[in-house]
Parts: C-alpha cells; structure tokens; sequence
C-alpha cells in the first residue's frame, strides 16, 4: 500500500531571546514530515540551519524531489542514498523510524530511552545577566556557555562564581581564533572546564593540531558525519553527533560507533527544537558521554506529551510520542 506523505512547516515562538556568537534567535522554524500506512502514523522533525546553507524552503522542496520513492516503499538505507546529510534527510529518515517501529519492525535496533542529566545553555549576554541566569542553574548537573570574542574572561568567571559546581561546557560557536584559544587555556583549566566546543571556525580548525592544550577540544560544526573523523584525528577529542548535521539516526549511528572505535569522546546535542526532534537522539544520548538535549525548554510552547527538564534531568516523552510502546520508558 502507498504511504501518504505529509510535509509542514512549523514555527514555535521562544519563551526569551537565544544568542550565540553568530546572532539572535526568537523563533524555531521547524519541518516536520509524517507518513502515514495502514492507519500507522511515524513522524519526524528538523531544523534548517543557515550555517549550512539551509532554509526552510530549501529542505520542503529537498523532500518534495523523493516524494514518489517515500511514498512507493523507500527503505532508510535506500534514503541515505538519495539525500545528503543535513535537516531534509533528517526529518525524512526519522519519521521512517517511527513508522517502523510502530510497524513492529526493528523494534531490537531500539533502547528505551531512560531519564538522563542534559546541559542547560547559558545564551551569550553581558557578564552580570549571565551571573543571574547562572545562579538559577547553580545545583543542575551540566551547563553549557554560549560566549562571543569579547568579555570571554568576565564572562566565564561571573558563571562560574554563581554555579561553581556544575560540569561547565563553554561554546564560542567559532568566533575564537588560535591565539585566544591558547592564551585562554590557563582560564579554561582554572574554571573546571570539561570542555571547548567549536572554538575555531571550521575552516580554520587545522591550527588545533599546534595547540598546547588543557581541556579537551569538541567538534561541532567541522563533524557531519562518519566520514569527517579522519581528518579530525589529532585535531579533537570529542564530536557532538546532532541529527540534523548527520541526517537523520540512521547516521548518528554509524557516527556513534566509529567515533568509538577511532577514540573520540561522544557528545549527542540539538538545535533549538520541539521535543520531536529530541526523542530521536536520545538513542544516542543513552551511549554519549555528554548530553546537550535541552532545546525544547526554550520554547514557549513545546508540542503535547514531549520531554520534560526538572533540575537538569531530562525525562522522555510520554509513551507513543515516537516510536513504539516496545521501546518507551518503563513505568
């Protein structure tokens, strides 16, 4: 029988302002594909992202070109094939999980996804805002530090004087270049840093293969997928697997599991996203050694029976949001 294919474009207001290095976000524009077999419905999510050349518009018509081989029977294996990694291929193959699975098919190839600790973002603002919105996040687990190239030391220190015990990420979203890298890392170590994400931008990470590093160095925007490793080798410690750079879970777990055998520390993370977009990764969440899922709690309004966030602990999504009873948490 034919599925049905159904494509929305989907925008949730965020509850306040989300700034990084690279600019402002007040809305998260989302696509959402469904499909839909015999009364089955699997759904999937993904963010367009203008760092990869990415809108909207771009991932509708990227899916629109496959709709007749979706809709007569294409396979996920087949769609690595006929889409690129990023948000089209993502939304695609992560309602084809769905709909499997719902299917009882591949049901074993699934966790139950499990309530796990999930970095909180600190948005990139003056040092004393960032104190305030750091002393509320003083006793979570993890937290995450959008920093720009300016007011990095004040910055920092004012987080870290307010919530001394949490692990602390720090994430200039490219905006550093090697020399503030290295004249930083005396810093970096004084504040218990776990950890820099994406320092440098991705055309110029080649220079991390000369830094005197004290706190391990992760890749963001430079990893994609499984094909980006060797050339990361020597140069990083860590990747963040995002499901939207590798195109869907299929990838993030191929990702996962050569990460794992070439050495690499394994961060699963997210874009600024409804919860249909997190209860995908969490797969990969229940094997990272970091996690940064909290995207939906920035939205004012999250879509019914998706994630929870209490106190930095991330509680999955209601039984049936995705995927199959088979797989949801235990009560």
């Amino acid at each position: 029988m034919l599925r049905d294919m159904r494509i929305r474009v989907e925008r949730f207001p965020l509850a306040v302002p989300f700034r990084i290095s690279r600019g402002i976000r007040t809305v998260a524009e989302i696509v959402e594909v469904e499909l839909q077999v015999d009364g089955v419905t699997g759904r999937g999510e993904s963010v367009p992202y203008t760092r990869y050349g990415e809108t909207l518009d771009s991932v509708v018509d990227q899916i629109e070109e496959i709709r007749s081989a979706v809709q007569t029977g294409l396979d996920r294996a087949g769609l690595q094939a006929l889409l690129p990694p990023g948000a089209a291929r993502n939304a695609v193959d992560c309602a084809l999980w769905d709909l499997n699975v719902k299917q009882g098919l591949d049901v074993d190839l699934l966790s139950a996804p499990q309530p796990v600790a999930t970095a909180l973002t600190i948005g990139v603002d003056t040092p004393s805002a960032m104190e305030r919105e750091a002393a509320k996040l003083a006793n979570v687990p993890v937290i995450k530090v959008k920093v720009a190239a300016q007011q990095v030391e004040e910055s920092l220190c004012a987080v870290r004087r307010a919530a001394p015990l949490p692990r602390m990420i720090v994430d200039p979203n490219e905006s550093w270049d090697i020399g503030m890298l290295q004249d930083l890392q005396p810093l970096l170590e004084d504040l218990d840093v776990a950890f820099v994400e994406q320092p440098l931008p991705s055309t110029e990470d080649g220079a991390l293969a000369g830094l005197v590093r004290r706190v391990p160095v992760c890749a963001d925007e430079s990893c994609h997928t499984a094909d980006d490793l060797d050339r990361l080798e020597g140069l990083y410690d860590i990747v963040n697997i995002k499901l939207d750079k590798t195109g869907g879970l299929t990838e993030a777990f191929s990702l996962l599991e050569a990460a794992r055998n070439t050495g690499f520390g394994v961060m699963v993370g997210c874009m600024i996203s409804s919860s249909l977009s997190i209860a995908p990764a969490l797969q990969i969440a229940a094997q990272a050694d970091f996690v940064d899922l909290d995207g939906p709690a920035w939205l004012k309004h999250d879509r019914r029976g998706g994630i929870s966030i209490r106190n930095g602990q991330l509680i999955p999504p209601r039984a049936g949001f995705w995927g199959s009873d088979a797989i949801v948490q235990p009560v």
